[in-house]
């Protein structure tokens, strides 16, 4: 792994290439972009006798990428049956807003497959609560809108990303309007919007405290409706299948697990769109579902696709912490409940455990003020004055109004014997989002040719160093819509020469171990996991230093080997697949992104904040950029087929 931070636009165009030596990296048609970078690449590893996608006048033969098309299923991997390999023009991996909305619109262009790992309804879109942000008021503007989201981003979003984003925007919701998704509207008719940190204006569209769940169900039913789209539940995607022909490098498709019936399934395609949202999991406490640990970002790192921002981790300020409930739950949360931005939105104030009001200390817009500032003066708080959690109170507000606004939240800790309309909720920071992420162009297109991203898995440039409030569905719809064009031109012109049985080696079941040398590594994978977690929320967490970020750094690789180690002496082999392993090789292979990009800003911004580096530095404004090197192979660094039958 080689991190710099990189001066320029954010943006890689959609004709920009990277090129590959035995010594270096440098791109080709990036405007103003410098990669500054070392790569090193075994291409002993690679099988030289296959070439694949061939440019004109190559002299190889050129056939038609088509699942239709019996050539290409004479080029199946020799050791899978047919019933375990398909094909599709298009594969999705991810059932989130992002994932959906290109599925509904590249399906009108050819078969899609939309790969997810849990039930369909199970991403981070379900959970959110606050809503998609808009500009649908006569007295807002696209520049109001852009200036709130560079402000919170500490300057380091890209303009030009910011620009469409927002402009976009507006219609994007109107769409999710037409596919039945309902919104909250006012007494006049008209749709509510709400205001939350960071936005000057009213502009945020949701419905009640419950807005991701409404636009999964929305998106969800129109996928059931269409003829066109096959939905995967339980799969679990282990790496994408690329091939390197020169300088560029192609994606084909996925790899995936069937943790239902233990079977592995390849899925062929023309486009891959990642849409398999973050990494929450990296840390103990987090309002992430159970499905996000990295894995997108991970395999992507691992084919050789550029990664960028992976310091800037959005904790966020307002969950709910169990610890100041009357009742506490019986056991611990897979994931944290969110308390949404809007309530500070709505009025609610941030007291510590003393009933005395903090937030103005720190900032002048007070709980109004960007997650990122308002988390780190939790986290002050609480270490000031030894205590758990802050308290948020809304109950100042008119009892209706509470409950009409955040039904769901109400719901939850009157669970737990707590009347948020009569007493305060007690809160903590968690682990929310992940700011960086699959470096991606305007329509969403990555240095791999044929793979797209779209949602949490990407790095666009929207949010730079903080992402405003609500602003994360918007920039999903956004550009997965803006995928769909090119993702069809590619598709258009596919071609592929594939010699049979020599392209990828074959994910195998660790069944030939036995059951208890399984139940083994289960369990020390599980506790491997927390072992990880407690070092990232310790050491890499919401205030850092370069001590504890190197510290951090020998910690996870003594970890990640004395975990590998155990695995292989137990007679794991490299190409096995399991859920809990590649689950954890991929929380490896994030966490050590994060660290490496931390370490790499020198400089406070954001959602970086670093004691040696307090402060903000113009001359550090610009991208942190990773490139894939592997002067240290572990298997989480590795794709489980990187040794072709070659």
């Amino acid at each position: 792994m080689s991190t710099c931070l990189s001066y320029g636009s954010v943006n890689l165009p959609s004709r920009a290439k990277l090129y590959s030596t035995k010594s270096h990296q440098q791109t080709s048609g990036v405007s103003g972009l410098v990669f500054k970078t070392c790569m090193q690449i075994d291409y002993t590893r690679l099988c030289t006798a296959s070439r694949f996608l061939s440019s004109k006048g190559s002299g190889l033969l050129r056939t038609p990428f088509s699942h239709r098309n019996a050539s290409i299923r004479a080029a199946t991997v020799a050791c899978l049956q047919d019933s375990s390999t398909k094909y599709f023009d298009f594969v999705v991996v991810g059932s989130g807003v992002a994932g959906l909305r290109y599925a509904l619109e590249v399906s009108k262009h050819g078969s899609v497959a939309v790969i997810t790992k849990a039930e369909p309804h199970e991403s981070n879109t379900n959970y959110a609560q606050g809503g998609v942000s808009a500009v649908l008021c006569p007295s807002d503007s696209v520049e109001s809108h852009m200036q709130d989201t560079i402000v919170a981003g500490a300057y380091l979003c890209d303009e030009e990303t910011v620009r469409v984003v927002c402009t976009e925007g507006p219609d994007r919701v109107k769409e999710l309007i037409a596919f039945g998704a309902s919104f909250d509207h006012g007494e006049d008719g008209k749709l509510h919007l709400a205001r939350e940190g960071g936005h000057s204006h009213n502009r945020i569209v949701h419905a009640a405290d419950m807005t991701g769940r409404e636009i999964e169900r929305a998106l969800l039913k129109a996928i059931d409706d269409d003829p066109n789209i096959i939905l995967f539940g339980h799969h679990f995607v282990v790496d994408l299948l690329t091939s390197q022909d020169d300088d560029e490098i192609y994606c084909h498709g996925v790899d995936a697990l069937n943790t239902e019936t233990q079977q592995v399934v390849r899925f062929i395609s023309k486009v891959t769109l990642l849409a398999s949202g973050g990494a929450g999991h990296i840390y103990p406490t987090t309002t992430n579902p159970l499905v996000a640990t990295g894995d997108g970002i991970a395999m992507a790192h691992r084919a050789q696709a550029v990664i960028s921002n992976m310091e800037f981790v959005q904790f966020h300020p307002t969950a709910l912490a169990d610890e100041g409930l009357l009742i506490k739950p019986t056991k611990r949360r897979e994931n944290a409940f969110l308390i949404t931005e809007a309530v500070r939105g709505d009025g609610g104030i941030l007291y510590n455990q003393s009933m005395q009001r903090f937030m103005p200390l720190y900032d002048e817009r007070a709980e109004l003020a960007p997650r990122d500032v308002v988390a780190r003066s939790i986290d002050d708080q609480l270490k000031k004055r030894g205590e758990k959690y802050v308290l948020l109170d809304i109950s100042h507000k008119p009892r209706e109004q509470i409950l009409s606004h955040f039904p769901n939240i109400a719901a939850e800790c009157l669970r737990f014997g707590l009347d948020i309309t009569r007493s305060p909720i007690p809160v903590v920071p968690a682990a929310h989002y992940m700011c960086g992420g699959v470096r991606a162009g305007l329509q969403g297109e990555t240095n791999v040719k044929g793979l797209y991203v779209a949602g949490e898995v990407a790095c666009t440039g929207l949010h730079g160093a903080n992402r405003l409030a609500s602003n994360s569905l918007l920039e999903a719809l956004v550009f997965a819509r803006r995928a769909v064009q090119p993702s069809i031109d590619h598709m258009a012109c596919s071609t592929v020469d594939i010699p049979a049985s020599t392209m990828w080696a074959c994910p195998i079941l660790p069944a030939s171990l036995g059951s208890d040398v399984v139940e083994e590594i289960t369990q020390k994978t599980k506790d491997t996991r927390t072992e990880l977690q407690s070092i990232m929320w310790e050491y890499v967490g919401i205030v850092r230093s370069t001590s504890r970020l190197k510290t951090a750094e020998w910690k996870i690789g003594d970890l990640e080997f004395e975990w590998e180690e155990f695995l292989f002496r137990r007679g794991w082999k490299p190409t096995m697949v399991g859920l809990e392993t590649c689950e954890m090789r991929n929380l490896f292979c994030c966490a050590k992104l994060v660290v490496s990009s931390a370490l790499a800003r020198q400089e406070s911004r954001g959602l970086h904040f670093t004691e040696d580096f307090p402060y903000l530095e113009e001359s550090k404004r610009k991208p942190t950029i990773i490139f894939p090197t592997s002067p240290k192979l572990t298997w989480s660094s590795q794709q489980v087929h990187k040794q072709p039958l070659c």
